[in-house]
Order: structure tokens, then C-alpha cells, then sequence
């Protein structure tokens, strides 16, 4: 090889070829100015791709989003257990977001997700149970296993090394929940 043609290939200077993405991007991109109608596009996409828009309320209902991507979870369980699909006229200014094709058309909804609502005395009792009564069971069950376990390790003359929460398990009586 040459040394002209050496000396061109080890010059520090980058030449057109051999500039990075980022210099010759930064022209592009430096300075500029978004539209209005680019900054309501990026509005839109932010509230109904990235994120679930909130759902407003609706006397005597808890709204809430269901997705219909979950077949262990489906719609039709949900509607079975007492949820009700929300239209674009229970809830003014969703009409942007409706089903326009599919299985639901007219629900409120975004991608897989579609909104719903359920009546407030049932949504209560769902999460009475869900969250206070069947944690509660679980705890009385965990109660009489770890007295069984006592009685065993007692009769065999043994003891049974149990932790704070262990012994403390049951000892208190928990306040009904209060869901709203």
C-alpha cells in the first residue's frame, strides 16, 4: 500500500463517509418546531396508546378497565359475575374511544382493553370477600396447622420453635373492610 493512501485512512478528521448517525442527524433534529396539529397527534397518543384514559364515574358504580386478552379472565366471566360493558352514552366524551368493529361494538374501549362498570353493593362484596374474608380463612387455617404442629411436637416431647408472627397469628381480631 502506498504511504499517501495509508496516511489517508489513519487522518484523525472525519471525512462524509465516516461521520457517526448522530452528527448527521443532529442537523435534522436541532431546532425544530412541532405543529399544532403534531402536538394534538402526540396528545392522543399519549392518553389512549401508552395509557388507559381514567374513566369517570358513574353514581352508583365502580368503573374499571377489562382486558379481553386474558383467557383465564375472560369477558364473559365478567359480565357472568355482574359487569356491565360501558357505552360511549353512559359516559359523555368517550365517543372518541369507542369499538368501532368487533365483538364490542360501541363499548368504550382502547386496544384489548374495554371499560366497564359494576354495580357499588356488588363491588363491595367482591372485595370484602377478596380481600378481608378469604385472607382471614387462609389465616385460621395457618392458625390450626401451627396448633396441630404444637399438640404433635408436645405429645412426641419435643417443642416447636415458632417465629413472633407465628405465635402471634390469630391473636387479634381484624375490623371488617370498608371498600368504596
Amino acid at each position: 500500500m502506498t504511504e499517501e493512501r495509508m496516511d489517508e485512512r489513519l487522518k484523525k478528521e472525519l471525512g462524509d463517509s465516516r461521520r457517526t448517525r448522530g452528527e448527521t442527524d443532529r442537523v435534522a433534529t436541532e431546532n425544530r418546531e412541532y405543529t399544532e396539529d403534531e402536538r394534538l397527534e402526540m396528545f392522543r397518543m399519549q392518553l389512549y396508546n401508552d395509557r388507559l384514559p381514567n374513566l369517570p364515574d358513574i353514581p352508583g358504580y365502580h368503573v374499571c378497565w377489562l382486558t379481553t386478552a386474558n383467557t383465564g379472565d375472560t369477558i364473559q366471566s365478567r359480565m357472568r359475575m355482574g359487569y356491565e360493558l360501558i357505552r360511549a352514552e353512559d359516559v359523555p366524551g368517550m365517543d372518541l374511544i369507542i369499538q368501532k368493529t368487533g365483538d364490542y361494538v360501541g363499548c368504550v374501549a382502547v386496544n384489548e382493553m374495554i371499560a366497564a362498570k359494576l354495580p357499588l353493593s356488588l363491588y363491595r362484596r367482591y372485595m370484602q370477600e377478596a380481600h378481608h374474608d378469604a385472607p382471614l380463612r387462609e389465616e385460621e387455617k395457618l392458625e390450626d396447622t401451627a396448633q396441630l404442629m404444637r399438640e404433635q411436637a408436645e405429645r412426641s416431647g419435643g417443642r416447636l420453635i415458632e417465629s413472633d408472627a407465628m405465635r402471634e397469628i390469630g391473636d387479634y381480631a381484624p375490623t371488617r373492610g370498608i371498600f368504596d
